[in-house]
């Protein structure tokens, strides 16, 4: 399993007592460590109004750790276009591009005021899911409901704060097609006009599209022969779909000539498995944060998170997200990652791991590096 390289992805989650700051320079430092322990990418990330993440500005953060590494791809995982025009997406990129030519993903995602999977249809899948299991064991919940975030005053309010001008009348595939367009240096207006991205257009980017289920953001990705990452780690219910969509709608360019799937997933490793779901029992706290609308909040400590006082609803919202993170030793770990590529086919994991403490989120990532390294 070692063929399959293994990527990061970052929210830049500010523990409990900590402050944005303190989460930005574990950021870049955990990404000067994801380089020298053969991770193969270190993806950023965008959220909004969460007290408990700094991963605001894919592109920002990118410049940052651009500088302080050397070989490891870095990109966004992934900039929300319902937030920037094509324009200003091509031109931050571009920016970072001319000075670090080669070593960036421009990963790009609908607008996060809509969580993933509302009002996505399902679609069948040709992999058998027998009791909750796929014929390998790897785990497939039940969908999960956004439907009590319907009319959320926190989400309209994001949405107000966040949507560009004028967002409603360009659909996501359009933004897509804008994008390709001015980085290859061949886009025209509707009524003919050229215009050309400097810095920007020629840039040497990978383009991903990343999507949580088999609607349209695994269509525009095959239609424009993109790269795809499937979130098992945000809907896991909907991972075999996203994939089985993105290959079935997969149509051959000249920069790949073949489908090519990423798979994200929550990873917690410690030395064993005890001290792995000590190091765990924030997760479900803080995922409820989010799922009430709530806003992500400060990543608790173990002791914090042990006194939270459950109800049977808030074991309900987070149920498909505890039940479906990694968490134990190296090798039980690599065990269910193996489980993951095996039933997704996946060409590349990428993980994303959040511990409260720094030292526990750096050798959590360690450990499984040379785990999957010895495999």
């Amino acid at each position: 399993m070692s063929g399959i390289p293994l990527g990061v992805l970052d929210l830049v989650p500010i523990p409990s007592g900590s402050t944005a700051a303190g989460a930005l320079r574990n950021t870049i430092d955990l990404a000067r460590q994801s380089e020298q322990f053969g991770y193969s990418r270190y993806w950023f990330a965008e959220h909004h109004l969460n007290p408990g993440v700094a991963g605001t500005s894919p592109a920002v953060v990118l410049a940052l750790t651009a500088s302080a590494t050397s070989t490891i791809r870095i990109g966004s995982g992934a900039v929300q276009l319902g937030h920037r025009t094509a324009l200003s997406t091509v031109e931050e990129f571009g920016l970072i591009d001319a000075l670090h030519p080669g070593r960036l993903d421009l990963g790009l995602g609908r607008s996060g005021g809509r969580p993933p999977g509302q009002t996505a249809e399902a679609r069948p899948t040709t992999t058998p899911v027998v009791d909750g299991r796929t014929p390998g064991g790897l785990k497939i919940p039940p969908r999960f409901s956004f439907e009590h975030l319907r009319g959320s005053p926190r989400l309209q309010l994001q949405q107000r704060l966040l949507q560009q001008p004028g967002a409603g009348h360009q659909d996501y595939g359009e933004q897509v097609d804008d994008i390709l367009a001015l980085l290859r240096g061949d886009y025209r207006s509707p009524d003919g006009l050229e215009a050309h991205a400097v810095p920007g257009e020629g840039a040497d980017l990978q383009v991903w599209i990343l999507g949580s289920s088999g609607g349209e953001s695994a269509d525009v990705a095959g239609r424009n022969g993109l790269r795809f990452a499937a979130n098992y780690h945000v809907s896991p219910a909907t991972v075999l779909e996203a994939a089985e969509g993105y290959r079935a709608a997969f149509q051959p360019c000249d920069a790949l000539d073949k489908p090519f799937v990423s798979v994200s997933a929550d990873v917690v490793v410690a030395e064993d498995d005890e001290r792995a779901r000590e190091l765990a029992a924030g997760y479900g706290p803080w995922v409820r944060s989010i799922r009430t609308a709530e806003g992500a909040i400060p990543f608790p400590t173990p002791e914090q998170a042990r006194a939270h006082a459950w109800t049977e609803q808030d074991r309900a919202l987070v149920a498909d997200r505890v039940d479906t993170q990694f968490v134990g030793s190296p090798g039980r770990v690599a065990d269910q990652l193996e489980q993951l590529q095996e039933a997704t086919g996946a060409d590349e994991l990428i993980i994303t791991t959040i511990t409260h403490d720094h030292t526990d989120r750096v050798r959590s990532y360690r450990l499984l590096a040379e785990e999957w390294q010895r495999r």
